[in-house]
């Protein structure tokens, strides 16, 4: 058969596999084997198919010889692939089972176990074992039971950090605030499970970048940002060996360093080939990044992280789910550290659906002198004009400033919710 006369998008189905040359591949022909080990070539998956150019030199840069199947898979159009709400989903739509302190009980242990899993499927990693699917889909599935029974009580405690286990640590809350979102958008259970999945491993290539790479304080000469770069590739093909994953996860741990202008790595995707769930997790990824203190850089306050993402949608990130997730964060979640404008510093424990801007909050400071008494203070007094302005909310402060950190207060027994 003369491959030249196949058309885009259509295959002779009297066949099934043809052994060409590179010079003969076209747009919408479906590559199912290499003349080389796919592990030695970018390519996510084993098996694709050709929906640009693109694609095309890409497998020329890598291959003399490939097979095409003459058997098409529903071809989707290039100019498709990247679209973020299908036709045929339907939008889930969800109500809290349960108050947010009612399941704050029951989200602590959950939070606990998971963040144990998590340390033990990352360690198990960084020591050379292989990836515990089963117990990664366990820890994901917990998550989403709390989530789906009310997000705010596992939501707050992301902000629970400890900065020597930032890696577990920053892929457990990547994996809570994706599948949280994920719920905003309205995912069915089945796509929120997933998404957890590839929020949790979404960094598991780091383990084989070396720890003094990992570790720096400083910032990385061109040779270190090369291996920290290769995360992506670490991670594909850690993945790709794991019996029981998912190909999404697969994709997100590969693309999640895309961009939407081209302009991210490893492989400079255009919007068109990033997928929606690693546009997810992009947004996730860099928010809890930004929130949190790392070896390199401090942490920045929540409005500030949405701020950043705000004047990034449409270049980095996804300009539809940049928009939705500031508005599924809010200005002020449970748990943030806020600076009212007399100076007073405080917890956020409620938000306030009516009023965004004036949650409820507890008094803990004047600056960095600590009050007598801790006082509860509902914002929203000074809409009705029972309090000055004084009270109105100056800015959001990192944790741990001036002190107070969250996981104290937890400790205490104190309950945020929305």
């Amino acid at each position: 058969m003369d491959t030249r006369e196949i058309r885009p998008g259509f295959y002779d189905k009297s066949k099934r596999s043809i052994k060409i040359p590179v010079g003969e591949l076209r747009v919408g022909m479906y590559v199912s084997k290499l003349d080389r080990d796919w592990l030695e070539t970018p390519f996510l998956l084993q098996g694709f198919l050709l929906e640009s150019q693109d694609d095309v030199d890409t497998v020329a840069e890598y291959c003399q010889h490939v097979w095409i199947d003459a058997v098409q898979p529903e071809w989707v159009p290039p100019d498709e692939h990247g679209v973020m709400e299908p036709k045929t989903r339907k939008k889930t739509t969800y109500i809290n089972k349960v108050s947010a302190r009612d399941e704050h009980d029951q989200a602590l242990g959950v939070f606990r176990e998971a963040r144990r899993l998590t340390k033990t499927i990352i360690d198990d990693i960084r020591l050379g074992g292989t990836l515990n699917t089963e117990e990664a889909k366990s820890t994901v599935k917990s998550c989403v039971d709390s989530i789906l029974r009310n997000p705010d009580a596992l939501l707050w405690m992301t902000k629970i950090r400890n900065q020597d286990n930032y890696t577990a640590e920053h892929c457990l809350n990547v994996c809570i605030l994706a599948i949280a979102f994920g719920r905003h958008l309205g995912f069915s259970e089945a796509e929120l499970e997933k998404l957890g999945l590839c929020g949790l491993l979404h960094d598991v290539g780091k383990m084989r970048v070396p720890p003094e790479v990992l570790n720096k304080p400083g910032p990385l000469d061109k040779k270190e940002w090369n291996q920290m770069r290769a995360h992506v590739i670490h991670g594909r093909n850690l993945l790709l060996s794991s019996p029981g994953i998912t190909h999404a996860a697969v994709d997100v741990a590969y693309s999640h360093h895309e961009r939407m202008d081209g302009q991210g790595y490893p492989r400079k995707l255009p919007a068109s080939g990033i997928s929606e769930f690693s546009r997810i997790i992009a947004l996730v990824d860099a928010y809890d990044a930004m929130t949190a203190k790392r070896c390199y850089a401090p942490a920045i306050p929540t409005t500030q992280a949405l701020k950043i993402i705000y004047k990034d949608r449409g270049t980095h990130f996804d300009e539809r789910l940049a928009l939705a997730f500031i508005k599924s964060v809010g200005l002020y979640p449970p748990g943030s550290l806020v600076e009212l404008k007399n100076g007073l510093v405080g917890l956020v424990l409620e938000g306030n659906k009516q009023y965004r801007h004036l949650p409820k909050v507890i008094l803990l400071a004047q600056g960095d002198e600590p009050l007598e008494r801790e006082k509860i203070v509902d914002l929203a007094q000074v809409e009705a004009g029972k309090l000055d302005k004084s009270y109105l909310i100056r800015d959001t402060l990192p944790d741990g400033t001036h002190g107070i950190f969250v996981r104290d207060y937890r400790e205490k027994g104190l309950v945020f919710k929305s």
